[in-house]
């Protein structure tokens, strides 16, 4: 028996699937790690990323509405490793000058996977004619970005020359 052919459309709804449980994993993740980091500019920055992650997760389940399918998650194993590699740094360095930048480098680990699945979910939107999908991915996609910089800020500030 010959396998269906899947389209873009599924492939589309499938990534949504992983970017949606991934999202929920960062919402559980980002106040332990906020938690762990030892200065203040870091722990803000993973606190005020967990707000915008809610927006997020909400602007997800709107996506899943112009599809007209239910949103719902399924496992990401990208996101489920690099959350475990940043539970290991929180073990391995607790109390350790250099905590604060394996922290930093597992989060911009977790906000590259983002822009790279936003990226991607944005122009397949485009791509099946779906703008106000496109639009609702775009601005997450901006979002990632702008915590992305402003982690690359914190790790040339402070953040690294206090791990040294």
């Amino acid at each position: 028996m010959a396998e269906s052919q899947k389209s873009l459309d599924d492939l589309f709804h499938e990534t949504l699937k992983d970017i949606y449980y991934a999202e929920k994993q960062i919402l559980r993740a980002l106040p332990r790690m906020a938690k762990a980091a030892q200065t203040a500019e870091l722990k803000q920055a993973f606190l005020t990323h967990r707000d915008e992650t809610e927006q997020q997760v909400a602007r997800l389940e709107d996506v899943f509405e112009t599809i007209g399918k239910a949103a719902r998650g399924k496992t990401c194993d990208a996101i489920v490793g690099i959350i475990e590699e940043s539970k290991e740094v929180i073990e391995d360095f607790k109390g350790s000058p250099a905590l604060d930048a394996g922290l930093l480098a597992a989060a911009q680990a977790v906000e590259h996977y983002e822009i790279s699945r936003y990226g991607t979910l944005r122009t397949w939107a485009e791509q099946l004619g779906n703008p106000e999908a496109a639009k609702l991915l775009d601005a997450t996609l901006a979002e990632e970005k702008k915590t992305d910089d402003l982690l690359t800020e914190l790790a040339r500030g402070k953040v690294n020359t206090k791990s040294g």
